[in-house]
């Protein structure tokens, strides 16, 4: 079945204003052939920079192509972390809670984790502040990779062409 939602629907996906109605149909129904597309290009208009993104990574991470075709890991403020096959959160700013006090500052007391047992890292995005991510993990656990993307299968097994 061939679906198609238009731009400001997905761009009210995006912002986080659709009504639970319209969200609910969009998440259970059938998904637009071209919703990758229209979403790379509400995700373009909203930054300021000009890189061509090529994947989304999460809501304010994307892996962009370079002038000199590299493929970086780009936030939506500008700041550019790595090679897209590297770990963004290495070159992140990083706060941990690793004590009772700074974990009891997001949860009650006697809510939160066991700091001997637990930590929370939380990447922020050295422009902005914006809280980018949290990982909860063991004390000395090393950093998470969450996944190094395959564009080029992607594009080409999923999507039918060659990278832009």
């Amino acid at each position: 079945m061939s679906v198609s939602h238009d731009i400001n629907t997905l761009r009210e996906l995006k912002d986080g204003k659709l009504s639970f109605e319209k969200l609910h149909g969009l998440i259970s129904g059938f998904k637009d052939a071209d919703r990758f597309d229209k979403m790379v290009q509400i995700w373009q208009e909203s930054v300021e920079w000009d890189d061509p993104i090529l994947l989304p990574l999460a809501e304010h991470l994307f892996v962009v192509r370079k002038p000199d075709g590299r493929r970086v890991v780009k936030s939506t403020w500008g700041y550019e972390y790595c090679e897209a096959q590297e770990n963004w959160k290495l070159h992140a700013k990083v706060f941990v809670r690793d004590t009772e006090e700074l974990i009891n500052e997001i949860y009650p007391d006697k809510l939160g984790c066991d700091p001997e047992w637990m930590q929370l890292r939380e990447y922020y995005d050295p422009l902005s502040g914006t809280l980018l991510e949290v990982e909860v993990v063991p004390p000395g656990y090393p950093i998470v990779h969450d996944f190094k993307p395959d564009i080029d299968t992607f594009y080409r097994d999923w999507l039918g062409r060659p990278v832009p």
